[in-house]
């Protein structure tokens, strides 16, 4: 697993947040069927809610100032530069054409990556599965087919309680990576569903 560390700042929040190319849309992308879905825009901001809430919950990161930590990110996708709008300068390069086929890819390949490591996770009080991968289930299911995997349908990992502060450690930060590439996520399906790209 390719992660990369940084330290998650308020400065890099309000980055991500505050690039004015991305405007947050009220309605819906068209997904890599050709197809409108309704709930695209809706299941990617629950999605990034779920997140928010999770990384707020005691009990999984019992022990741990999660805030205080870094986060890690996926390096295997390149998500936010090929979903960087057209004349977007927010990754730093700016981007000249926008390509729809290959921001559906990455995010694809994102949702896949966090829904293996965190369907893998200890949840045994079901925090994760009731909110954070059923919302990312619903995401994949509904707009990114067929990304979900065939034997992972719901959190199937067994169910322990674990108390091993590494492995809460590791979630914390690789919660807090999935809520920066969440935010990406929404800004990206936002802007397939402008349709500006397609002018």
């Amino acid at each position: 697993m390719t992660l990369m560390k940084l330290y998650f700042t308020p400065v890099l929040l309000l980055l991500a947040l505050s690039c004015p190319v991305w405007v947050v849309s009220r309605s819906l992308p068209v997904t890599d069927k050709g197809q409108m879905n309704n709930s695209c825009v809706f299941y990617a901001r629950m999605l990034l809610e779920n997140i928010a809430n999770a990384l707020t919950q005691p009990k999984l990161f019992s022990g741990i100032n999660c805030t205080s930590q870094n986060m890690e990110l996926n390096l295997e996708t390149r998500t936010p530069t090929v979903c960087s709008p057209q004349g977007s300068t927010c990754s730093g390069i700016t981007t000249s054409v926008f390509d729809q086929e290959s921001c559906i890819m990455d995010i694809r390949r994102d949702l896949s990556h966090y829904y293996k490591f965190l369907s893998a996770q200890p949840d045994p009080y079901t925090l994760l599965d009731s909110s954070v991968l059923y919302s990312l289930r619903e995401l994949m299911k509904n707009c990114f087919t067929p990304s979900l995997p065939t034997h992972l349908t719901s959190n199937e990992a067994l169910v322990k309680v674990s108390n091993h502060f590494d492995e809460r450690l590791s979630l914390c930060k690789v919660m807090k990576g999935f809520q920066v590439r969440a935010i990406t996520i929404n800004r990206a399906i936002s802007y397939m569903d402008l349709g500006e790209h397609t002018n």
